[in-house]
C-alpha cells in the first residue's frame, strides 16, 4: 500500500507525489488547518501545543490526517508498514496517538531537521488506534520532506522510532523495513546492480520503479510540466482496481494521488474514480489564527457529474473543526458500535 516519491532538483522546485493504496474507501476530505489551534496528543493530553504553521490536508474519515503540506514548506505522508511495532503505550514516555502524529510535525516545524531533532530529544512513542470501519489496527510508517529537498522515513521496531533521514532517501513504500528496501533496491539495473526493473506491485518493486523513474526525470520548463512529470511516476507504481491480493487484505487499489510543490507550496489532488484534478496554492487560504477550519468535500463534490476541477481555494467551506481519532473518542466509538450489536 502506498509509494511516497521526492525530486528534490526539479528546475528549483522540490516536487513529491504519492499514492494512496487501500482496500476500503478512506472517506478522504481535504481541510485547512490554520495557524493558531491548540491540540493534545490524543492519548492522555499531557503533550499540548499551538500550532506553528497553518496547514491543508488529506484525511481518512474526517479522524486521520494522512497527508499534507504545511506554509512553511514541510509536508508529511502516512503510509502502511505491517512490520511497525509501537510497543505498549507507556505513560512515562511523550506519546502521539496514531491520528494525529502527522499533524503534530506540520504544527510545528519547519523543516525536516527540526522535526528528527525532537524525535531524538523526547523519545515520542506512538499510539496505536483503532480502524474507524472495524477492520484491524493501522500499522503505519511516515515520510516527512520539506522544501529545501531534506526527507526523512520514522519507523517504530519494538516501541522505538527508528529515523531514516538523508537527502538521498525520495523513495518509501512499504514492507520490508526500510533498511531491507534500501539493500533491495542496489540489486536493479541503474540503481547499483544488474537485475531488470521488476513489474509487480510489490512494495520492494514499486521501491525499485520509482527510484528508477524519478532519477530519470528531464528538467521542466514550468511547473506544469514539473507536476506532470511527477504524476507519470505516481501512476506508474500505482495499483490497478482489485481485489485484495491473498493473505494480504490491505495491498489493493490506489485511491488516490497527491503531488506537491513544497517550494511554491500548491497542493494537487487527483482521486482515481473521478475524472478531476483539483488544487490549491496555500497563498488562497486563510491560515491565520483565528480563522475557521474550511474542509473541501471531496466525498460529494467529486461524485456529481462533472464535479469541480481546478484550482478550488474558494470552494472550501465551514462544517465546523477537525476532530481527530483520540482514546476518548475510540472508547465512544467501541462503546456505541458493542451497544448497536445489542
Amino acid at each position: 500500500m502506498c509509494t511516497r516519491v521526492v525530486w528534490p532538483d526539479a528546475n528549483g522546485a522540490v516536487i513529491v507525489g504519492r499514492n494512496m493504496d487501500f482496500h476500503k474507501d478512506l472517506m478522504t476530505n481535504l481541510w485547512t488547518q490554520p495557524k493558531g489551534i491548540t491540540r493534545d496528543d490524543g492519548v492522555q493530553g499531557a503533550l499540548t501545543w499551538t500550532s506553528k504553521y497553518g496547514s491543508v490536508v488529506a484525511t481518512a474519515f474526517d479522524m486521520i490526517s494522512v497527508d499534507g503540506l504545511n506554509e512553511a514548506g514541510l509536508a508529511g505522508h502516512v503510509l502502511w508498514l505491517a512490520e511497525s511495532d509501537y510497543g505498549n503505550p507507556e505513560d512515562s514516555r511523550t506519546q502521539l496517538s496514531q491520528a494525529i502524529w502527522m499533524q503534530y510535525f506540520l504544527d510545528n516545524y519547519a523543516t525536516v531537521a527540526e522535526a528528527v531533532e525532537w524525535i531524538e530529544t523526547s523519545d515520542v512513542q506512538v499510539v496505536q488506534m483503532m480502524d474507524p470501519t472495524g477492520g484491524a489496527p493501522p500499522a503505519i510508517h511516515l515520510a516527512l520532506d520539506d522544501a529545501t529537498g531534506d526527507s526523512c522515513i520514522i519507523e517504530y521496531s519494538e516501541g522505538k522510532p527508528k529515523v531514516y533521514h538523508s537527502r538521498d532517501y525520495r523513495v518509501m513504500t512499504n514492507s520490508p523495513t526500510y533498511d531491507q528496501q534500501l539493500e533491495l533496491v542496489q540489486t536493479i539495473s541503474g540503481l547499483g546492480g544488474d537485475q531488470p526493473i521488476p513489474g509487480s506491485t510489490l512494495a520492494s518493486d514499486r521501491f525499485a520503479r520509482a527510484a528508477y523513474y524519478v532519477s530519470r526525470l528531464d528538467q521542466p520548463q514550468t511547473q506544469l510540466q514539473a507536476i506532470a512529470a511527477m504524476f507519470s511516476v505516481i501512476r506508474n507504481v500505482a495499483q490497478p482496481f482489485r481485489i485484495p491480493d491473498p493473505g494480504k487484505p490491505d495491498a489493493s487499489q490506489t485511491l488516490w494521488q497527491t503531488v506537491t510543490d513544497l517550494t511554491n507550496r500548491r497542493y494537487v489532488f487527483e482521486s482515481t474514480t473521478r475524472p478531476n484534478i483539483v488544487w490549491v496554492d496555500l497563498s488562497d487560504l486563510n491560515l491565520a489564527e483565528g480563522a475557521p477550519q474550511l474542509k473541501l468535500d471531496l466525498v460529494n463534490e467529486l461524485t456529481v457529474e462533472c464535479g469541480i476541477a481546478g484550482e478550488v481555494s474558494d470552494k472550501f467551506v465551514d462544517t465546523g473543526t477537525l476532530k481527530f481519532l483520540t482514546i476518548e473518542r475510540e472508547r465512544q466509538l467501541i462503546a456505541a458500535a458493542t451497544q448497536a450489536k445489542q
